[in-house]
């Protein structure tokens, strides 16, 4: 297992934990992770790296060792925070980011936003999300002032084998060193013994902003740098979205230059069950 160290920055007011892998003088590459999840997440990808890097990961506001807000969150956010990592560790020159899921959400958007600054792209099962109507918005509104009221909590596990056993039962492709690595990496001790999530309960809080298709695929449109577009055979959220294929078609066709690639006996989280294809396919991209 590849060793890994930590630094933590100041992001627009925020303690920020960045995991930083390979010699500092190798090619930069940035690893952004998806909802309820961590940059440590990561670790069997990078050990199936062949290439020598210098592997960038943050935890996203609310996740890992980085900072809670312990309030409702913004997608925007994600957008600021990653433009501020890249002023850090790749002020000069374009980046090659890789998203994972709603971190592929976020480098796919960056990239149309601020396209001089991403050199390549790597979207793994990021396939944005389904479009709203104007009409869905009282109802998403009452229920986030519902949930702000409530409070937001997350289940916790008397120990952290009982923790690596929920991972197993979410995603019965890990094998059980897996399962402790993660347990281990994304878990953070009670007051009272007990063990959860390394993750702001307010994540769960639903986002009473509508989401606005045609401007993620505007976004997208306006991305530069060739993209590969990573999915899993047997994830769910494949299924879904390449189950509607005209949709499908139309949002890979908003990137002017995308190749798309497929992993077989794989699930949502590819980079636990395909770390070796997956680092594969990234490196032959990556060139």
């Amino acid at each position: 297992m590849k060793s890994s160290t930590s630094e933590f920055l100041t992001i627009r007011g925020l303690k920020s934990h960045v995991r930083l892998w390979g010699p500092a003088d190798a090619p930069k590459l940035f690893l952004l992770h998806g909802w309820m999840d961590c940059s440590a997440s990561f670790q069997f990808l990078v050990d199936a790296l062949k290439r020598e890097w210098r592997v960038i990961a943050p935890d996203w506001r609310g996740f890992g060792q980085s900072e809670w807000l312990n309030a409702s969150y913004w997608f925007p956010d994600y957008l600021a925070d990653l433009e501020r990592l890249l002023d850090h560790y790749s002020p000069d020159e374009p980046a090659r980011l890789v998203g994972h899921s709603m971190g592929g959400n976020v480098v796919g958007l960056y990239a149309g936003i601020r396209p001089a600054r991403v050199a390549k792209l790597v979207i793994l099962e990021g396939f944005g999300l389904h479009p709203t109507e104007p009409a869905q918005a009282p109802g998403r509104y009452a229920k986030w002032l519902d949930q702000n009221q409530a409070g937001a909590t997350l289940r916790d596990y008397a120990d952290l084998g009982e923790f690596a056993a929920r991972l197993l039962r979410d995603n019965p492709r890990l094998t059980q060193d897996k399962a402790d690595f993660l347990a281990a990496n994304f878990s953070q001790q009670r007051a009272d013994g007990r063990f959860g999530y390394a993750a702001d309960p307010w994540h769960r809080v639903t986002n009473p902003v509508l989401y606005r298709f045609e401007e993620a695929k505007a976004c997208w449109r306006a991305v530069a740098a060739p993209v590969l577009w990573v999915v899993a055979r047997d994830s769910g959220l494949y299924k879904e979205f390449a189950g509607r294929a005209g949709d499908y078609a139309a949002r890979l066709a908003s990137f002017r230059d995308l190749r798309e690639a497929v992993l077989e006996d794989s699930g949502h989280m590819l980079h636990h069950d395909q770390p070796q294809r997956l680092a594969q396919a990234i490196e032959d991209f990556l060139g």
